[in-house]
């Protein structure tokens, strides 16, 4: 195993997940810029306001979203927002629940998203679960999902968790 800072783990890797809080991630990937040139990032990330309880209450980019964000601070980046909405657990092993999740994808390379479909599909993601949104624009929506995580655990409990679209 080899232990690495943040700059020679981007610089290396061909793809880059932020799963940083949101509230730090524009600041955090910014200092990364060189190293992430030309990398798909994958971004899974929800940038909010917390309330008391520690839930998400308001976005901190109204109007935009984290990935618009990070992709207009890092022009040579591809970002593609994907995973976001669903409890952590669920991103790696979506067949634990039992009706099939979906997992939407933004970004503005068709390159970009089939490198994420292709990283999703090992993670066990069947084609027909994943929806591609469009451009890095449609990542507002999927974003406002995690607004609805505090009534979710208040109703279900802390318990594994996805969205999906009925068809």
């Amino acid at each position: 195993m080899r232990v690495t800072g943040s700059q020679d783990a981007a610089g290396s890797a061909e793809v880059v997940i932020n799963a940083m809080p949101g509230s730090a991630s524009l600041d955090a990937l910014a200092g990364l810029a060189p190293q992430l040139t030309g990398k798909v990032l994958v971004d899974v990330a929800n940038a909010t306001e917390f309330d008391s309880a520690g839930f998400a209450s308001a976005p901190l980019y109204p109007g935009s979203s984290l990935a618009e964000e990070i992709q207009r601070a890092l022009p040579d980046v591809r970002v593609v927002k994907s995973l976001n909405t669903m409890h952590d657990s669920v991103m790696a092993d979506p067949a634990e629940l039992a009706i099939a999740p979906s997992a939407f994808v933004s970004g503005n390379g068709a390159d970009a998203k089939k490198v994420v479909g292709s990283l999703l599909a090992e993670l066990g993601w069947p084609p027909e679960w994943i929806t591609d949104l469009g451009d890095v624009r449609t990542a507002r929506v999927p974003e406002a999902f995690v607004l609805m995580v505090s009534g979710l655990v208040r109703a279900l409990g802390p318990v594994p968790f996805g969205m999906t679209i009925a068809r």
